[in-house]
C-alpha cells in the first residue's frame, strides 16, 4: 500500500471482529512507530499493550462523558488489544528540565506523530485503530502501574475491522487553510 492511499482510506474504526491481533503484527507496528520524529529525538512515547480482557474492562471504565456513553466504549471492550499512548514528561520541549517553547506539553506532537505513525502502519496491515482521548487520565494511569513523570495520554483500541471501510467525511479544500507569507491571503 502506498502511503497516500494509507492516507486518504484509513478511517477510525469502532466495530472489530474477533480475530485477535498478533504479536508479530504489534511487533511490526511498533517498528515503524519508534522512527516517528520527536523534540530532539527525545522519543518520550511509551506503549502499554493490554490483552487481559478484565483489564480492558477497567480502562475502558475510565472513559467519560458529561451525558451517556463514550462513542469507543463499546468497540475498545470488543478491541484485540488496547493500547494506551503514554509519555515521559519534563523531556520534549525542554532544555536542562525547562521549558522551552512558548506551549506547555511539547511532548504532545511528539505523541501526535507517533499515534499517526501507529494508526497508518495498522492500516497497512489490515487492521483499525480509533484514537480515545475522553477520559480520566489519572484513572488509566493507575491501572497501568505508569510511574510518575508519566502520563497516560490516550487508548487506541486496535483489532480487525468488522465491516468495509466507508469513505471519509467532507474535509476542507486546500485552499481554505494555506496562506501565503500571511494570514489570509490564500496560496491556491
Amino acid at each position: 500500500m502506498e502511503l497516500q492511499e494509507a492516507i486518504l482510506k484509513r478511517r477510525s474504526v469502532r466495530r472489530f471482529t474477533d480475530q485477535e491481533v498478533t504479536d508479530q503484527q504489534l511487533q511490526q507496528i511498533f517498528e515503524a512507530v519508534r522512527w516517528s520524529p520527536s523534540w530532539a529525538n527525545t522519543q518520550t512515547w511509551e506503549f502499554v499493550v493490554i490483552r487481559d480482557k478484565e483489564l480492558i474492562q477497567k480502562v475502558t471504565a475510565t472513559y467519560q462523558m458529561e451525558k451517556g456513553t463514550n462513542p469507543a466504549t463499546k468497540c475498545s471492550q470488543a478491541a484485540s488489544a488496547l493500547i494506551v499512548v503514554c509519555a515521559k514528561t519534563g523531556v520534549s520541549g525542554c532544555y536542562g528540565g525547562k521549558e522551552t517553547t512558548k506551549f506547555s506539553n511539547w511532548f504532545m506532537f511528539d505523541l501526535g506523530i507517533a499515534t499517526q505513525t501507529l494508526c497508518l502502519t495498522a492500516h497497512e496491515l489490515g487492521l483499525g485503530t480509533v484514537v480515545v482521548g475522553l477520559m480520566n487520565h489519572n484513572a488509566c494511569k493507575e491501572l497501568i502501574a505508569l510511574p510518575e513523570g508519566y502520563e497516560a495520554v490516550a487508548v487506541l483500541p486496535i483489532g480487525y475491522p468488522a465491516a468495509e471501510l466507508k469513505s471519509g467525511p467532507p474535509r476542507k479544500a486546500v485552499a481554505d487553510m494555506v496562506h501565503v507569507d500571511t494570514f489570509g491571503r490564500k496560496m491556491f
